[in-house]
């Protein structure tokens, strides 16, 4: 692994506590968009795909609802919460236009080697598929599960059914909720969501990531969870299929998504300014030839370009951090057990966490 300081960062460092000792965070949400571009989320919606007919077949609306020949207000348009309140409050990584590096450390570039390495540390090589096969390492949800205070308090809602087996369900503990799987509680909210999932369309083959976060929050009001984690999928699956317009708008409603539950969370006295967020994705997609943004995999470079954005308790408001540095994926494992105080190291050995989330302690 490449260095992702310079010498004066390790000096700095080395005389500050312990990273388990710097989490000022008593919940953790981690929220993921998969397989949603950098490029956008930086610079807004891409012209050159929004002004083809191909992939957008109506860019008149696209123009009116999210272009601006300002690069920041482009990406306002898109993701209002993000450059509007993270910002601001919080701290955003992955703007490759100005050196800020982020990068998955596995060498697939794709759903399940990149949630496995997001949740486990490590960028485990036998996992080369998308088959449901249950994950046989420890995941960092897991291990905060096991912790005091966190048993039973964590879990996972997903659109793609997958998750069960990537977070390994059945040996972790955690509670994770995918695709339409039954919602068995006695709340009249969850229940509605309930019938709702099996009623709706289903455009991208699972339940819409609306039914995933409505799911997601109700239960978080309901429960009380320490530990949330939401994963959306709509992004990935439009991008897929060509459908640019779709792909955008399903990001801007992700972004809204994202508001809301932050707003819900403020809203709650177990939560607000205790609570910590991370946000981030999978993998990246192809972007020198524009006809591959479609696409990712080992052999389409920039599919290892990756981001991240982290906000509340113990975090610094960084905002857009434009120092040069190089992070990777199998560092944000680590990260969440930091910000909650633990220390997580995968059993095959891991990546630090990344020092900058965390406010200085005296």
């Amino acid at each position: 692994m490449r260095q992702i300081f310079v010498p004066l960062f390790y000096c700095l460092f080395s005389i500050q506590p312990s990273i388990a000792q710097m989490g000022t965070a008593e919940n953790l949400v981690v929220i993921t968009l998969d397989g949603m571009r950098w490029q956008e989320l930086f610079g807004g919606v891409d012209s050159a795909l929004m002004n083809n007919k191909t992939f957008t077949p109506d860019s008149r609306e696209m123009q009116t609802a999210f272009w601006d020949d300002e690069v920041n207000e482009r990406r306002n348009k898109l993701f209002p919460f993000i450059w509007n309140t993270i910002q601001t409050q919080g701290q955003i990584y992955g703007n490759r236009w100005i050196g800020s590096n982020m990068d998955v450390a596995n060498r697939y570039h794709f759903s399940y080697p990149g949630y496995n390495e997001i949740f486990t540390g490590y960028p485990d090589t036998s996992i080369n598929s998308n088959d449901k096969k249950w994950n046989e390492n420890i995941n960092v949800l897991e291990f905060i599960n096991r912790q005091k205070g966190f048993e039973g308090k964590v879990a996972a809602f997903a659109t793609w059914d997958v998750f069960p087996y990537i977070l390994n369900s059945r040996r972790s503990g955690v509670y994770v909720n995918a695709d339409v799987d039954t919602l068995r509680f006695a709340s009249p909210a969850l229940q509605l969501i309930n019938d709702m999932q099996f009623l709706s369309t289903k455009p991208i083959g699972v339940r819409p990531d609306v039914i995933t976060y409505m799911a997601a929050r109700e239960y978080l009001k309901e429960y009380k969870p320490r530990v949330l984690c939401i994963a959306f999928d709509e992004t990935d699956d439009f991008a897929h299929g060509g459908q640019y317009d779709q792909y955008i708008k399903s990001a801007r409603a992700e972004d809204g998504m994202i508001a809301d539950l932050w707003n819900t969370l403020q809203s709650m006295w177990q939560y607000k300014a205790k609570t910590a967020m991370i946000i981030t994705c999978d993998h990246g997609r192809g972007d020198k030839d524009k006809s591959q943004w479609k696409s990712h995999g080992e052999k389409i470079e920039e599919s290892s370009q990756i981001w991240m954005a982290a906000i509340g308790a113990g975090i610094q408001p960084l905002g857009e951090v434009k120092q040069h540095e190089q992070l990777y994926q199998k560092q944000l494992a680590a990260t969440m057990a930091a910000i909650l105080g633990f220390d997580f190291t995968p059993v095959q050995g891991g990546a630090n966490p990344i020092r900058l989330l965390f406010s200085n302690r005296k």
